[in-house]
């Protein structure tokens, strides 16, 4: 048996009681991402230390945690982030001798499909290779560490049966599914192999308003708020008949950590259920600005994949019953949500655009 925990209700509100006699020390690879801004959230409200790796760039790229980052009462006190990369092992080790994190959650890698049929070598080497690295050094700590590792739904494919699960075969369509099948089936061979804690989180699709906007989801709603004040004409797509099954982030990072909260390793499926076309996100975005997408949305062939996957949708049967966990937002709220967050983002932008300018300060 896990521990036990109170059903969730509300994200950003859960109250987990945990009892901790020292404080936890997780380590995430992708904390500047969608997933690792929510996750790094989500454990520093639980007293977590979270440590976070980031490449070192020309331009900085972390917008979502840039908030955590100006809080004096948090950064560098309980949140830390750590130049690195995964794909050197030396610094990685370095960091893990230093951090000594009880808990990793490996999130970091290239996750662009459409993308990943233009960069294969560097999605296979960012997904695939660098989670056997990690595995290694984690196989290679002094203490005992509890690693999860992000998979996803991209890793059915052509599945054969429809919902899928955790036992469904992996049939992908695409290099960043091949990558993530990969990596999946050598984090269960780790765990049986070397004893390891690992748990795959089979994620189906999960959006929020930090999604990246070259993500569909993402570039709807901001076309809708963007279309709705006059910034922008027309979106341009592809196959608007592309079903998916779409849930809510923030509802997922906690499927994740409550994955090593348990006895025993195991792998599990984190989905809503429900599959949706990008025809009906696109209804439920532009519903929500009063406006008929039929009018903007024009087709472009350049976005069809060369293979496109068939209808994923997961069972997240287990999850329920082990975890406790159950996904809460469905499509349609999920599209309002990130429009209205979008049109409240352009709002503000413009109010700073109207504020005038600080006088320019004497240099005598």
């Amino acid at each position: 048996m896990g521990r036990s925990f109170p059903c969730l209700h509300g994200a950003e509100k859960t109250n987990v009681a945990i009892k901790l006699t020292m404080q936890s020390k997780a380590f995430i690879t992708g904390v500047t991402g969608q997933d690792g801004s929510y996750l790094a959230e989500f454990l520093l409200g639980r007293g977590y230390a979270v440590h976070g790796l980031v490449r070192r760039a020309s331009m900085f790229n972390r917008s979502r945690i840039e908030a955590l980052r100006r809080d004096a009462e948090i950064y560098g006190k309980s949140f830390f982030l750590h130049y690195g990369d995964l794909q050197d092992a030396t610094s990685l080790r370095r960091i893990l001798a230093q951090v000594r994190p009880d808990e990793i959650y490996h999130l970091a890698g290239q996750s662009h499909v459409g993308l990943s049929f233009e960069i294969p070598e560097v999605t296979c080497n960012e997904v695939a290779n660098a989670t056997l690295g990690l595995l290694e050094l984690v196989r290679d700590q002094p203490q005992p560490v509890r690693l999860f590792h992000a998979s996803s739904s991209e890793i059915f494919g052509a599945p054969p049966t429809s919902p899928q699960t955790e036992d469904t075969p992996t049939r992908p369509r695409n290099p960043y599914g091949c990558a993530k099948a990969f990596a999946t089936d050598l984090c269960r061979v780790y765990r049986d192999a070397y004893g390891l804690f690992v748990c795959n989180g089979i994620a189906f699709n999960h959006e929020s308003p930090r999604r990246g906007e070259n993500f569909v989801t993402r570039k709807i709603s901001l076309a809708a708020a963007r279309i709705k004040v006059g910034l922008q004409r027309e979106l341009t797509l592809g196959n608007l008949e592309a079903r998916r099954d779409w849930g809510y982030a923030p509802e997922y990072v906690e499927g994740m950590w409550r994955m090593l909260q348990q006895d025993s390793p195991d792998d599990y499926v984190l989905a809503t259920g429900e599959s949706s076309t990008i025809g009906e996100f696109l209804d439920a975005a532009f519903e929500r600005v009063g406006l008929d997408w039929r009018a903007c949305v024009k087709f472009d062939p350049r976005f069809v994949r060369p293979a496109e996957v068939a209808m994923l949708v997961g069972d997240y049967s287990k999850a329920r019953r082990k975890l406790g966990w159950d996904p809460r937002t469905r499509m349609r709220a999920l599209a309002h949500l990130m429009v209205d967050a979008d049109l409240a983002a352009i709002a503000a932008e413009e109010r700073r655009s109207d504020e005038p300018s600080a006088p320019a300060r004497s240099s005598a």
